[in-house]
């Protein structure tokens, strides 16, 4: 029963991140958090989100812009390792408590200014791009900033989602290939991952259908609340 609702948590962590644009493991991440060990989650995410970021790619091939994926992909790859190295060397909970505050803050922020963007400039790019990337190395999730710096752009849905798909592959798979080598994936949790893949493609076909037929803004102030939410849940579980 506790993998039956660990796997429903994944699958609607996908459909949300996909339609949200900010990526699954915003969501994953600290609901996982209930089921295992941080550096479980950790590892288990990377796992779901190359498997996920390879079906986006799939479903989205068309739409994807390769301009922006050098400018943000690159620091991100470089930064995730770092920061993929630097959580086997910080206690745990403090990690699961960053989380937590990243969480409200970032959802605060979207919330009460949902017009944000930030300047389509190289340098705001490449800043978001690393803070994305070394946060996801770091406590699983650095989506929602790379979401700002790919605003920034004014992209369509689907080049958005496409875009920034292509990005996080570089990521998940630079830092899935430091958290298994650390250890963080042990051998009683392998049978998960063609699940986690079956998961991923299925959840982005979801995700993608409804994307074709709702307003996105909507969708996103929805999953900024439940941003919230699991935040102060992350916050509370980590302080208590």
């Amino acid at each position: 029963m506790r993998t039956l609702l660990f796997l429903v948590v994944a699958l609607i962590s996908e459909i949300l991140g996909t339609v949200g644009g900010f990526g699954s493991s915003a969501i994953f991440v600290p609901l996982a958090g209930f089921f295992f060990s941080l550096q479980t989650v950790l590892a288990l995410t990377g796992v779901l989100h190359v498997f996920s970021n390879i079906a986006k790619l799939l479903l989205f091939r068309k739409t994807i812009d390769y301009k922006i994926v050098l400018w943000i992909g690159i620091p991100s790859v470089v930064l995730v390792i770092i920061g993929a190295q630097l959580n086997s060397m910080i206690d745990l909970k403090f990690a699961e408590l960053i989380l937590g505050i990243f969480l409200i803050l970032f959802s605060t922020f979207l919330l009460l200014k949902p017009l944000f963007r930030l300047t389509a400039n190289k340098r705001n790019t490449i800043v978001s791009g690393s803070v994305a990337g070394f946060l996801a190395g770091l406590i699983g999730t650095g989506g929602a900033i790379r979401a700002m710096g790919l605003a920034a752009f004014d992209l369509e849905k689907s080049t958005f989602v496409a875009t920034s798909a292509a990005i996080d592959l570089g990521v998940d798979l630079s830092r899935s290939v430091i958290y298994i080598y650390n250890g963080y994936l042990k051998a009683e949790y392998y049978f998960l991952i063609p699940i986690l893949l079956a998961i991923a493609v299925l959840g982005s076909w979801i995700g993608k259908k409804i994307l074709d037929k709702v307003s996105q803004d909507n969708f996103k102030k929805m999953v900024l609340i439940l941003l919230f939410l699991i935040g102060v849940t992350q916050v509370l579980k980590a302080i208590l």
